[in-house]
């Protein structure tokens, strides 16, 4: 099988330069600068066993690449607010023989959030959900680092809504000659149920920073105590926190290799590359639906979503907001939510 990165940032370029370590056929879907330097100097992926520069075919939609091959595997890397654009594109590409991607080709949804696989449902018959489980950065363009060790992530994968099927098991097995543990699920989605409530941090991290401090901790705890009252009043089952770690334990190392300091995750990451979007809509903001449709307050996450895209729609620098006045704005906005209710 050739994969296909839609989307080859901190994700997308770890799993498709591992890929190719392995010897796999990867092409790579990039924009803008981002596209210029991996056609020019190819990826420079950052791994704890030193740098490797991949030189793989890049291109910046499906018009460079149609039509596509029988074969081929179509990895949806790119943020949730940016799904359905390229779903559109790529849906409608033809495959040699007769056909479109939509009709014919599996696509895997390696993002975070819940929603992508809803919109890719409506354009592919063949979709795959992936929890993303992987430390990476992507801050400079042609660069990704990975600091995972001595697997590189853990994909947890399966049919969408639920089940498995042969394409599944391929996947997983080409991921784990790859450097990943890649588990095959019939219910991947309490997976990634579970990975939205870790990652309704990020909004706090992307406006204040690293979750170090005592303050930070504790708005996060609120935002996950929401998070949790909502699944639960909407009849939605998470992986819980023991089955995650067990499935973890021993096998991968999230520490930076090279002693640096941790920059943020895939929200701050975003902020930091100054990009106008974030996908708090589908983190917070997930949690902010559901608590409407089902009657629960979620003031916290209300607040988080807000800010966060505020800040990226103003391209306010990442953490430039103190953990004590976030919870000054998070608690002033709770007090109104209390009142109105």
């Amino acid at each position: 099988m050739r994969y296909i990165i839609i989307g080859a940032g901190a994700v997308g370029g770890t799993i498709g330069g591992r890929l190719a370590e392995s010897g796999y056929d990867v092409v790579l879907v990039a924009r803008g600068a981002h596209y210029e330097a991996l056609r020019a100097g190819g990826l420079r992926l950052t791994t704890p066993e030193g740098t490797q520069v991949h030189q793989l075919p890049v291109v910046q939609g499906p018009d460079d690449l149609a039509p596509l091959r029988s074969d081929d595997v179509l990895v949806l890397a790119v943020k949730t607010q940016d799904s359905t654009a390229a779903l559109d594109a790529w849906s409608a590409c033809p495959v040699t023989g007769g056909g479109t991607a939509g009709e014919l080709l599996p696509l895997v949804c390696a993002q975070n959030g819940v929603e992508s696989e809803r919109l890719a449902l409506r354009r592919f018959r063949r979709v795959h959900a992936m929890c993303v489980w992987l430390p990476a950065t992507h801050i400079e363009p042609g660069a990704v680092s990975a600091a995972g060790t001595p697997q590189s992530g853990m994909l947890h994968l399966g049919r969408y809504p639920t089940g498995t099927d042969e394409t599944a098991r391929h996947i997983a097995a080409d991921l784990e000659k790859s450097r990943f543990l890649a588990p095959v699920v019939p219910d991947v989605m309490r997976w990634k149920y579970a990975k939205l409530l870790s990652n309704l941090a990020n909004a706090i991290e992307a406006v204040s920073g690293l979750l170090t401090s005592d303050g930070g901790r504790a708005l996060f705890a609120r935002a996950l105590a929401e998070g949790q009252a909502v699944l639960a009043a909407a009849g939605i089952e998470a992986a819980g926190r023991e089955e995650q770690a067990e499935a973890r334990d021993g096998r991968i190392m999230f520490d930076p290799f090279d002693g640096s300091e941790r920059v943020g995750g895939s929200s701050w990451q975003s902020l930091d590359r100054g990009t106008g979007t974030i996908e708090a809509d589908y983190l917070n903001g997930e949690i902010a639906l559901l608590g409407r449709l089902h009657g629960v307050p979620t003031p916290v996450n209300d607040t988080l979503q807000r800010l966060a895209n505020s800040f990226a729609r103003e391209r306010r620098a990442a953490s430039s907001m103190t953990v004590g006045e976030l919870v000054q704005v998070v608690d002033a906005a709770a007090g109104t939510t209390e009142v109105a209710h």
